[in-house]
């Protein structure tokens, strides 16, 4: 897939980029076979608002190799703006096992950075059941913090040094682990690094995700919501709520 990057359609300020999960899965494989070095953000609603508010996190959103739809809402917001609409989502959610078998059958190697240490384990245990040689290169742990320490920093760096993975799995919650990708892209020692929120817990069983309707009728967050309500209530009910009246004003400008 030697061709011109995709382009990206704007959607309250940020760049969202056309392709759908199976073109995206071509650009990885292409990117790791060419030995490029990329940065892939995968954005929800609340990212684009947060962007918004933000200018260095949606700077870091419009400079991404890929910044993947997330969400069936985001489709709908570019019908509704006419600039040509998005082909679908590409959530972290179904990005991490599709690229996973693809990783197995090309024999590429990954790292997991991030979530419980237990989560890992669980990630590990159930691929190499599934997918028995998978390459899993390295993976890591680090302590709760808001902004990490840099010795912290360094240790992350020296572990993927050493494991020198063809692609980074992020995990840290959105905004924490694009920004963190950003900040360290030149360092990292791997060919694509891309931020996936909680894709492990849910590959690792930790939490179960929406039923298939749900998904494809823009409702998978109602179903977090449910599931997780403490934790996902502000950014649900309060911050996602902004992106309405936005998207008029970017509607009414144009």
């Amino acid at each position: 897939m030697n061709e011109t990057i995709t382009s990206k359609i704007n959607i309250i300020g940020t760049g969202i980029s056309n392709v759908d999960l199976e073109e995206t899965i071509a650009y990885f494989s292409d990117w790791i076979e060419q030995q490029e070095k990329k940065r892939v953000c995968v954005t929800p609603v609340n990212c684009l608002v947060w962007a918004g508010k933000n200018s260095h996190l949606q700077q870091v959103y419009n400079s991404a190799d890929l910044t993947l739809c997330d969400g069936v809402p985001l489709i709908w917001a570019s019908r509704f703006l006419g600039n040509g609409a998005l082909k679908g989502r590409v959530t972290g959610l179904d990005l991490l096992p599709a690229f996973t078998e693809t990783c197995h059958t090309k024999n590429y190697s990954m790292f997991f950075l991030g979530g419980a240490a237990s989560t890992l384990q669980k990630v590990r245990s159930k691929l190499e059941e599934k997918y028995p040689g998978i390459r899993i290169t390295g993976s890591y742990s680090p302590p709760y913090a808001t902004v990490f320490s840099e010795e912290e920093n360094q240790k992350i760096l020296s572990l993927i040094a050493a494991a020198k993975p063809d692609i980074l799995w992020v995990s840290l919650t959105a905004p924490k682990q694009d920004l963190w990708i950003y900040e360290h892209f030149s360092e990292l020692q791997t060919k694509i690094a891309i931020g996936i929120g909680g894709a492990l817990d849910v590959m690792a069983g930790n939490i179960s995700r929406a039923p298939i309707f749900m998904q494809k009728n823009g409702l998978e967050w109602l179903y977090r919501l449910y599931k997780e309500p403490r934790r996902l209530f502000r950014r649900y009910l309060v911050e996602a709520p902004a992106f309405l009246p936005a998207l008029l004003k970017q509607k009414w400008s144009q």
